[in-house]
């Protein structure tokens, strides 16, 4: 089975990479992943949300907020 990417239709990509043996078994150990495919899939999925959050941290102090508007009011909700 061959991994999909989807960026705005899927394809399935196979590759071949030179990956350090030791960095890949450190990543496996302190993971609990048991294959080098789901290691290096977990990295990739982490590697993107790193870098979204940092895009997001982007707009800190450019939102406005309605009047009035209280955010701890409906964390309380939870």
């Amino acid at each position: 089975m061959h991994n999909t990417i989807c960026f705005g239709r899927c394809i399935a990509m196979r590759t071949s990479i030179v990956i350090n043996d030791a960095l890949l078994r450190k990543a496996m150990d302190v993971s609990g992943l048991k294959t080098k495919k789901d290691v290096v899939d977990r990295a990739l999925q982490e590697f993107a949300a790193l870098h979204l959050r940092r895009d997001l941290s982007e707009l800190k102090g450019k939102i406005k907020f309605s009047e009035g508007y209280e955010y701890k009011i409906l964390r309380e909700g939870r």
